[in-house]
Order: structure tokens, then C-alpha cells, then sequence
């Protein structure tokens, strides 16, 4: 675990997301499967607020289709508890991007998980791997304030 991994002044963005009694388990907290939805949820949310929605990325004849998945659980959450998902592009190379996630409980600012979601650039038409687009990687840039291509 990095320094980055625990630091949520790191990203520009959060998500809020409360958890719902459905998403624990018997032993009273989220269940493990919950944060990849909450990861994805951000990352959603997060294409929104760079304005670079999925719908753009289909308006340029690109879809994506993760990859590879990781979730690291640091602490538990609990029902009824305010958890800010933070999201981030952290990588974007020929035909793949790296979203990287950190979530902490709001109240105590509890360090609960991370992780990351790679994806994969693919032609609408053949779903065969396609460059990452441009536009993406400026919105990317603008928000971030950081060169896309060199992360």
C-alpha cells in the first residue's frame, strides 16, 4: 500500500454512495462483491464529470470492456454509512486506461477499500482493440491537469 493509496486528497472527484441494508451480510457489513459495483458506479459518475460520458465514447464508434478487476478491503462498512468513492484515470496507454479507486467512510474518513478497473478500447463494429481516443484523453487531461500520455 501506497501513499497514494490512502490519501483521498489525491483525487478530484468523489462519489457518494450510501449503503443499503441489502448490500451487507450476516456479519453486518458490506459484503465483498459490493465494491466492485460501487467502484463501477464512480467511474460512471466520474465520466460524467470529466464530460466524457460513455455516450461519447459510443459517438465515436469506441466501446470498452474491462479487463481486469482489483479490490484491496482496508476496513469495514457498515449499513446506513456514507462512503465517498474517489476515482480516477491513473493510466491511459495505446488501447487501455486504468481507473484507480479509493473509498473512505465519510464521517470518520475511515480508509475502507481500493483498487483499480483496466479497460480496453474496442471498434463498436468488430469489438477488436482500437487507440484509446483522443478526446478521452484530453477530457482526462483537462480535469486531472496532468499529460495523459505520459501516465
Amino acid at each position: 500500500m501506497t501513499q497514494e493509496d490512502t490519501s483521498q486528497y489525491l483525487y478530484r472527484f468523489f462519489h457518494p454512495i450510501q449503503v443499503r441494508y441489502i448490500e451487507t451480510d450476516q456479519q453486518g457489513h458490506v459484503f465483498f462483491g459490493h465494491y466492485l459495483t460501487y467502484f463501477d458506479v464512480a467511474l460512471t459518475e466520474y465520466l460524467k464529470a470529466i464530460d466524457y460520458s460513455y455516450n461519447k465514447f459510443l459517438e465515436a464508434g469506441i466501446d470498452f470492456f474491462y479487463v481486469e478487476s482489483l479490490c484491496q478491503y482496508r476496513d469495514r462498512a457498515f449499513f446506513d454509512e456514507i462512503l465517498h468513492v474517489h476515482a480516477r484515470v491513473g493510466k491511459i496507454g495505446n488501447s487501455s486506461f486504468t481507473f484507480e479507486f479509493s473509498i473512505f467512510e465519510s464521517a470518520s474518513q475511515r480508509f475502507i477499500a481500493n483498487g483499480h478497473i483496466v479497460a480496453v478500447a474496442v471498434d463498436q463494429s468488430t469489438s477488436r482493440p482500437t487507440p484509446v481516443h483522443d478526446g478521452f484523453r484530453q477530457a482526462v487531461e483537462l480535469f486531472e491537469g496532468t499529460d495523459a500520455n505520459s501516465s
